[in-house]
């Protein structure tokens, strides 16, 4: 098989092999199959894991992850960070890669440079990551349509990236290579704090013996968040307002 080049995947439909049938990968395998591109296999380990596949990609064959990126011009890795350095290294040490081959990958803290050891093989590299939490199913495909995407691939790249996210349905937001594990601190940060004030708000509520806290505490904080999206959004120099 021979690649797509740079200049002319971002207006092709692609055959797209998916490495890991965790919560992510299946739905933006989902996605990208509803803007067009063909889906050639995912990997799955766990009966959950294929559970799932099956479910959101019905038809779709599980392979071994070799397989799958033979069969794929463009590569997704859904996996946790911790493991990519190590698969990535091991598909080039057999020749799995291909020249031409797009590699993309979910994980936060790393950049494009996680595929360094695929790009002797011609491989071109880019880290894309949905800031979401993701559920593992179809109502993940609605909460893409108001996410942010971050991207990060070497300059002449990032107009493929940026329409990959399109595609997914999200928007596009440019990060530096050397700022990606600052931004993966960020978003650990968003998430483990949001929910650390739900859990410590609906305790202490139902502790006074309200039923449904997840109620009560979910218009508070709905509305709390969307203010401090504002003030995050107009900036520090916003005034604030008088009669709050």
């Amino acid at each position: 098989m021979s690649g797509p080049s740079a200049s002319a995947a971002s207006a092709s439909r692609l055959g797209v092999g998916v490495v890991g049938a965790g919560r992510v990968g299946p739905v933006l395998a989902r996605a990208l199959a509803g803007a067009g591109h063909a889906i050639t296999g995912i990997s799955a380990v766990s009966a959950e894991s294929r559970e799932r596949a099956e479910s959101m990609l019905p038809g779709v064959p599980v392979l071994e992850v070799a397989e799958v990126v033979r069969r794929s011009e463009l590569v997704l890795f859904a996996i946790p960070g911790a493991e990519l350095p190590a698969l990535v290294s091991g598909l080039a040490a057999t020749g799995a890669w291909q020249p031409g081959q797009l590699a993309v990958h979910t994980a936060p803290e790393h950049g494009f440079g996680v595929f360094a050891p695929a790009l002797a093989a011609g491989v071109i590299p880019l880290a894309l990551h949905p800031a979401l939490v993701f559920t593992g199913t179809s109502l993940d495909l609605s909460r893409l349509a108001g996410a942010a995407v971050a991207v990060t691939a070497p300059g002449p790249v990032l107009p493929i990236g940026q329409a990959l996210a399109v595609e997914m349905g999200a928007e596009p937001v440019i990060v530096r290579e050397e700022d990606r594990p600052a931004y993966a601190e960020a978003m650990a940060a968003a998430v483990e704090f949001s929910g650390a004030v739900v859990r410590q708000a609906a305790g202490a509520l139902r502790e006074l013996g309200l039923a449904q806290p997840d109620r009560v505490v979910g218009g508070v904080v709905r509305a709390a968040v969307e203010e401090a999206l504002l003030a995050a959004h107009t900036g520090p120099g916003a005034e604030p307002d008088p009669e709050a």
